[in-house]
């Protein structure tokens, strides 16, 4: 129990610090995979810590390997913790003094605590790390709102950073809604949903409206084809392993009394397991195909496959749990019954490395139902939760490298 109280304790003293940083960071968010202000500050952030830093190719990533110095015979254990960058294109309309300065770009989604809690995390560690069986890998990562920062990462050699393989990853993400402040939560297995997008093209021949036998008209056939993914959804998949699909647009012509060559689809797919996913694809697909064909059309299907199923290792998940419990108490943990719908490119590293990934709430009101969500341009955090959050991570890459040192 010392050493939990050890890294609460030095993570409440770098409090003033981090939540100023935090702040520093929602002033100035950025979007996408270059992020040259926010690195700049991360690497001042870090500059005076014993630390090997490397910075991103093609991308304005930040990966910081801390070295342990507690004794170990044989390979050193290596624990990955990750924090994203990356802000939205949303204007921000909170009314707090550390607002953002760019219209149209606001930490949204909370990445501005999740920099500062990593940013904790790596100091606390420095002050213990004499204690710190192995080594940790820090990863501060551009674009997870998109186009996808873990993957080139991964790439560039962000698991095998410390020079060996990365043994277990971890990572928190803050909420602004659906918890009282200072609620962890989470599950088991899969977290979130795996979501691609799906375009389907039907192809005819236009003529006029008045004569569509002289035609080939896409535009029931595309009316078809959704109304047979809604059946599909029903009458091919298991409810207990579930497929969303969403059609947000369908789009075809010019004009009442024309009948256009072409109509499309567009629509969002979400799974939750890499075989109901595959599946998907594929009845979709032939749903599309074999419609149009039996009316004589052509349909081109595309999936544009977006971040996988998030995963928690079920035993890294219960390791981490049980850090969250002996650090904030029982009564501060809430178990999610379900997951949920939304995707995250944490998903890239938990296919690699068994790990586990947490939610918490900074819930800047004190009734979380009125509370808006995360992605709102009135979602606000509160960064008293930020030392928390680095205190949670330090503990879990302290006590995970010793029980990996240990066998």
């Amino acid at each position: 129990m010392g050493r939990v109280t050890a890294s609460l304790d030095a993570a409440r003293r770098h409090g003033p610090d981090l939540v100023a940083l935090r702040r520093r960071l929602h002033r100035m968010p950025e979007i996408g995979l270059h992020l040259p202000d926010t690195q700049a500050v991360v690497l001042e952030a870090l500059d005076g810590l014993d630390l090997e830093v490397t910075t991103g190719e093609g991308l304005s990533s930040v990966v910081a390997v801390l070295r342990g110095r507690a004794p170990h015979e044989g390979e050193r254990p290596v624990v990955l913790l990750r924090g994203d960058m990356d802000a939205l294109p949303v204007t921000e309309d909170v009314d707090v003094d550390y607002r953002s300065e760019r219209v149209g770009a606001m930490h949204a989604c909370g990445h501005d605590l999740h920099v500062a809690g990593l940013v904790g995390a790596a100091r606390v560690l420095h002050e213990l790390r004499e204690e710190l069986v192995g080594d940790v890998v820090l990863m501060f990562q551009p674009a997870e709102e998109g186009p996808g920062g873990a993957e080139p990462m991964i790439a560039e050699g962000l698991i095998e950073a410390a020079g060996r393989r990365v043994d277990a990853a971890y990572a928190v993400h803050v909420y602004s809604a659906d918890h009282p402040r200072g609620t962890w939560f989470g599950r088991p297995g899969p977290l979130m949903a795996a979501a691609d997008e799906l375009f389907v093209d039907v192809r005819g021949v236009g003529g006029h409206g008045s004569a569509p036998e002289r035609a080939k008209d896409p535009v029931p056939v595309a009316c078809e084809i959704v109304l047979a993914f809604q059946n599909a959804l029903t009458r091919q998949f298991s409810i207990w392993d579930p497929v969303v699909l969403t059609v947000g647009k369908v789009a075809a012509g010019t004009k009442d009394n024309i009948i256009p060559d072409d109509a499309r689809i567009e629509a969002t797919l979400r799974t939750f397991s890499a075989e109901q996913r595959a599946k998907a694809h594929a009845v979709f697909s032939r749903l599309a195909e074999g419609i149009a064909s039996a009316h004589g059309l052509r349909a081109e299907v595309t999936i544009a496959n977006g971040y996988p199923v998030t995963v928690n290792d079920e035993a890294e998940f219960e390791f981490a749990r049980s850090v969250v419990v002996d650090l904030f108490g029982a009564e501060q943990w809430a178990e999610m019954a379900n997951p949920e719908a939304g995707s995250e490119d944490m998903s890239f590293v938990l296919e690699e490395v068994p790990g586990a990934y947490l939610n918490v709430s900074a819930c800047a009101l004190d009734d979380h139902t009125r509370a808006e969500d995360n992605h709102s341009p009135r979602a606000a955090f509160d960064d008293a939760v930020v030392p928390d959050v680095a205190a949670a991570l330090a503990e879990m890459a302290l006590r995970r490298s010793r029980a990996l040192a240990e066998g």
